[in-house]
């Protein structure tokens, strides 16, 4: 069985379906704080419940015969996280670490952390790949460097397996448009355009105009939440697939191709068929204006290979508010 945390939001709920789809027996466990209980595959169980309680973990590593856990639960806006930095250290530190304890005293190996390319900071050049040096910025981004250290050190002392996935910017839904993106407050660009495309905003807002791209507005690579998760799927294979090995890896998650934000207003505003009123803004704080992941790692190494373009995330986030207007309630 697979524990996976934090299986009702965005991405874990992606990840359990692909699981039970692919016959895995499947645990989740989720304290329904940004979660949906909607969203979770019916061939789950469900627990619900926090990563910082030490009686559920204790409860079920005892009562199932768990062979790897998948760890999504953590706080992951950046704004949030610079004006309540205790909350992330709390939930994405110290609550991880309550988990990681459990697993090592439950005697469980194998570990698929869910990390960030704010690790990364803003990195002085375009392409980002693993070897870059790491520099957060945020508490969010320090938070996960914070568990990547963990995890490494548990790995030296312990007979203990991690592959951590830093990924960039998640899109779309699933391709039946059963499960999607629903957050309160939601932060990420293309669900903002499409909200504002349905009527649901009066404007849409580029954050600065002149940054030295050809558009001026930064540019940034989107991953489809399903190429996203096949990435976690391979990663839990090779851990499961060869348990004689040493395994501490890192790897990118992108698709390895930039799209500026006005180049993704227009190709929402295509899909949709509708004009967005645009606004611009000042410049956030920090953002760099370029960023594209390196994936070659992964690749190379597990055989990874992304099946959806942009436009494919366009379309599938499309169908899921079409078909989810006020999102899972």
């Amino acid at each position: 069985m697979i524990l996976v945390t934090g299986g009702a939001g965005y991405i874990g709920s992606h990840v359990v379906r692909d699981l039970a789809d692919r016959g895995y027996s499947v645990l989740v466990l989720d304290d329904l704080s940004t979660g949906h209980l909607e969203a979770v595959d019916k061939r789950a169980m469900f627990i619900q419940g926090d990563t910082g309680d030490s009686h559920v973990l204790e409860s079920i590593f005892q009562s199932h015969s768990i062979q790897a856990v998948m760890h999504f639960a953590a706080s992951c806006l950046v704004g949030e996280s610079v004006k309540d930095p205790l909350k992330y250290y709390q939930n994405n530190v110290v609550n991880t670490i309550q988990l990681l304890e459990k697993m090592v005293e439950h005697n469980i190996k194998n570990f698929i952390f869910s990390s960030t390319c704010a690790t990364y900071g803003v990195p002085d050049q375009a392409v980002i790949h693993e070897q870059l040096p790491l520099d957060p910025i945020n508490p969010y981004g320090k938070s996960k460097l914070m568990v990547e250290t963990v995890l490494n050190s548990i790995s030296d002392s312990h007979d203990f397996r991690y592959i951590a996935l830093r990924y960039f910017n998640v899109a779309g839904a699933h391709i039946s448009g059963e499960i999607g993106e629903d957050h309160a407050p939601e932060t990420h660009l293309i669900p903002n355009i499409l909200r504002h495309l349905q009527g649901k905003s009066s404007f849409i807002e580029i954050f600065g105009n002149d940054y030295s791209t050809p558009d001026g507005t930064c540019i940034r690579d989107y991953i489809h939440v399903m190429d996203l998760s096949a990435g976690h799927i391979l990663a839990l294979e090779h851990l499961l697939q060869n348990p004689g090995l040493k395994i501490a890896e890192i790897f990118n998650l992108g698709n390895e191709r930039g799209v500026s934000v006005l180049e993704m207003i227009n190709l929402c505003e295509q899909a949709v068929g509708a004009k967005a009123n645009v606004k611009i803004q000042p410049r956030r704080k920090g953002d760099p204006p370029h960023l594209v992941a390196s994936s070659r790692k992964i690749k190379a190494l597990l055989g990874w290979v992304p099946k959806y373009e942009i436009n494919k995330s366009i379309e599938t986030a499309w169908n899921w508010f079409k078909k989810h207007p006020n999102g899972y309630k």
